[in-house]
């Protein structure tokens, strides 16, 4: 899938706030306005001014419509959810080439809230997606102790975990383990596969 520069860092900035919101196992991530500050200055969020209360609050509105994007159960739904973002956004596409990029599309309007700002870029990189057929790629990371959010951009939509806690490596292991668990506690049953495994090879595929 082929995503514009732009698009894919908003869509970068989307995930990252999505996932600041506080789980069983974290704490919020956007607790007060030092946690905002560098949200900002980690993800390089320009044009952002003097941050406050308002600021605090407004980001974590927008995170909560983010996280509802990535939960809407088809385009129709999700589509409501961004149309919505954008319009209170007040979107206003600028062309901005910008700190050494070349040349890209801001879609807040000059003097934009930072909530503001990370709506209306955020909402037109996910409106992109929705646009192009792939909802489905937004996704949440299928380990059982772990409902991060991601993009998945694979070439086949195969993707199942996030990759930030090495989710999909924990489960292999998990599962390896297990199923030595298994064949340590049934010893005769697994030499009694291995055989009939080995005949099989002996065999070959033409055997009747």
């Amino acid at each position: 899938m082929q995503i514009p520069h732009d698009t894919r860092r908003a869509l970068d900035v989307v995930v990252a706030l999505v996932n600041t919101a506080a789980e069983p196992d974290q704490p919020d991530g956007l607790s007060d306005i030092g946690a905002l500050r560098g949200f900002v200055q980690e993800y390089a969020i320009s044009d952002v001014g003097e941050l406050g209360v308002r600021d605090l609050a407004g980001v974590r509105t927008v995170r909560g419509k983010f996280a509802q994007v990535f939960a809407a159960p088809n385009p129709r739904a999700a589509s409501v959810l961004i149309n919505e973002l954008v319009a209170t956004a007040g979107t206003t596409p600028q062309l901005t080439d910008h700190d050494g990029y070349d040349w890209h599309v801001h879609y807040f309007a000059p003097g934009a809230s930072v909530g503001d700002h990370l709506a209306a870029d955020g909402g037109m990189a996910l409106a992109f997606i929705v646009v192009s057929g792939e909802q489905e790629r937004l996704r949440r990371c299928e380990a059982p102790d772990c409902r991060r959010a991601f993009v998945d951009l694979s070439r086949n939509r195969s993707r199942r975990y996030c990759d930030s806690r090495t989710c999909g490596n924990r489960l292999h292991v998990a599962a390896y383990r297990a199923r030595r668990k298994e064949a340590d506690a049934h010893p005769e049953a697994s030499e009694q596969e291995q055989v009939v495994h080995g005949s099989e090879q002996q065999q070959g595929p033409d055997h009747p």
